[in-house]
């Protein structure tokens, strides 16, 4: 139960940390809104605001990897091994034996000499 709510808000984390990455302009002027000189949402407030939520963000989605790995690595859900196959002894297909017969071993003939040169490989 805990696993699965921390999982959720580690979606919603992610999902927060991606918006607020792509709102972010790469000169570092976040958002780009315009206004009054003094205000919340000017371009250097935008862009503290923006850097600050990215820190925090990215802190809590690494604190949540670590609890949940964690978690993860403690729950023991009585899985085991199973062994059953383990102590069988694995049966082969039988082989069928016949007569040996063993045919006089011939030197292959000779090719024909008709003047070509042998190839070198």
């Amino acid at each position: 139960m805990l696993f699965t709510f921390l999982l959720i808000v580690q979606t919603i984390v992610a999902v927060a940390l991606c918006t607020v990455i792509l709102l972010q302009r790469s000169e570092g002027g976040g958002l780009g809104v315009g206004g009054s000189s003094a205000g919340f949402m000017t371009a250097r407030g935008a862009a503290d605001f923006l850097s600050r939520a990215t820190s925090w963000l990215g802190g809590a989605f690494i604190i949540l990897c670590i609890a949940l790995a964690a978690i993860a690595g403690t729950r023991n859900n009585g899985q085991s091994i199973d062994a059953s196959i383990a102590n069988t002894p694995i049966q082969t297909a039988p082989v069928q034996q016949g007569p040996v017969t063993t045919a006089p071993v011939t030197a292959p003939a000779a090719p024909a000499d008709n003047g070509a040169v042998p190839l070198a490989q």
